[in-house]
């Protein structure tokens, strides 16, 4: 790693040569993608099952999707503001800033979603990530129609809900571990200017 942080401080950060070899390849793969070891790759080492398992999830939620990539890191911004995770919130708000060419919506986003400089649609389905987070008993057919009046199909919907249950466990284990994000994604997007709407 470029800095001295370490990727969790609850467990033991296992050796990158002592995890099984694909998930050597794939986090060679990540770091050769970013320019450093995204802290989260090393510290899911720890389980290298889940680990396997987690990473799959993740990226079929990239894969097979209605969603463009700025509204996934919109919705993990948002969740992730919600739970207090400073990893996510750090790591995908630096996504978030280069998806959408935005440098200063991360904290927008993060702190409050409902005052960021987004449109109305995104808006809508960050109300409706913030209220699955909060109190998800509370989801009706009328939040999902909502976001039907606002362009979203009902497999966009599943895709929204995904995400959103996805970052809910991410973020708690994040806690859970003491993730640290790493000092690159502080900087990564800022020197972006914002696309025009």
């Amino acid at each position: 790693m470029a800095d001295d942080i370490e990727a969790m401080t609850r467990f033991p950060v296992p050796d990158v040569e002592d995890l099984p070899e694909d998930l050597q390849e794939r986090i060679e793969s990540e770091t050769e993608r970013a320019g450093f070891t995204p802290n989260v790759f090393l510290a899911l080492g720890y389980r290298p099952q889940q680990a396997r398992a987690f990473v799959d999830y993740h990226d079929a939620l990239l894969e097979e999707t209605e969603l463009e990539r700025e509204e996934i890191e919109l919705l993990i911004v948002a969740v992730s503001g919600v739970n207090d995770c400073l990893y996510c919130i750090v790591a995908h708000g630096a996504l978030l800033r280069i998806y959408a060419e935005a440098p200063r919506l991360a904290e927008q986003i993060a702190s409050n979603h409902r005052t960021a400089e987004i449109n109305e649609r995104h808006r809508t389905m960050l109300d409706f990530a913030v209220k699955l987070t909060e109190d998800p008993s509370a989801v009706s057919e009328n939040d999902i129609e909502r976001l039907e009046d606002h362009g979203f199909s009902r497999k966009a919907v599943w895709d929204i809900g995904n995400v959103v249950s996805f970052y809910n466990l991410s973020n708690r284990m994040a806690h859970l571990a003491d993730m640290r994000p790493n000092d690159e994604f502080y900087q990564l997007g800022r020197d972006q200017t914002r696309k025009e709407e």
